[in-house]
């Protein structure tokens, strides 16, 4: 069972990790450079796991496409979080689900936060809801997991470089097997 879920994951890599979003890196360098900061960080497990899974939304119903191409948020964290949450305990898919809403709270709690984004983190900004208002944010603030979602927010945010090698994606299922639930 553990082989074939993380086998099932491992194969959205396969199939969509190529694509670029906007970035300057593909998906699969995307995720590998965000598990890869979480570790360097120090994060445990279930963080490294949500940096790596962060994006797994944007490779269903092409979700990856939707604000650059289409104009449209398709809630890839809503995505990601309902393929996690079936395999994983709620440490790795929360921050998943709040790794979007975490980008718009710093863009309202961080003066120049918005200004460090990506081209394509700016566009999708804008039809996620852009900054958080002031009540968003205290609200947010309260939640259980907002300090790993704003954890996992700069691992994405700075999971972006051209020519970093990292360890690859067999490297992190072991890991990822013993989290599952």
């Amino acid at each position: 069972m553990a082989k074939a879920a993380i086998d099932s994951l491992f194969s959205l890599f396969d199939r969509f990790g190529g694509n670029e979003y906007g970035e300057d890196v593909t998906q699969l360098q995307h995720a590998l450079q965000s598990a890869a900061l979480a570790r360097l960080d120090g994060c445990d497990a279930p963080l490294i796991a949500a940096a790596l899974l962060h994006d797994i939304g944007q490779f269903i119903d092409d979700a990856g496409n939707a604000a650059e191409r289409f104009g449209r948020d398709a809630r890839h964290e809503e995505l990601g979080f309902s393929v996690l949450s079936e395999l994983f305990g709620e440490d790795v898919a929360v921050p998943v689900r709040l790794h979007v809403e975490a980008k718009r709270y710093l863009c309202h709690a961080r003066p120049g936060y918005r200004d460090t984004l990506s081209r394509a983190s700016l566009i999708s900004l804008e039809v996620q809801g852009g900054a958080m208002t002031a009540e968003e944010a205290k609200a947010f603030e309260a939640h259980r997991y907002f300090a790993d979602a704003v954890r996992l927010r700069g691992f994405d945010d700075r999971g972006k470089r051209r020519d970093w090698a990292v360890p690859d994606l067999e490297s992190y299922r072991t890991m990822l097997s013993a989290l599952l639930r």
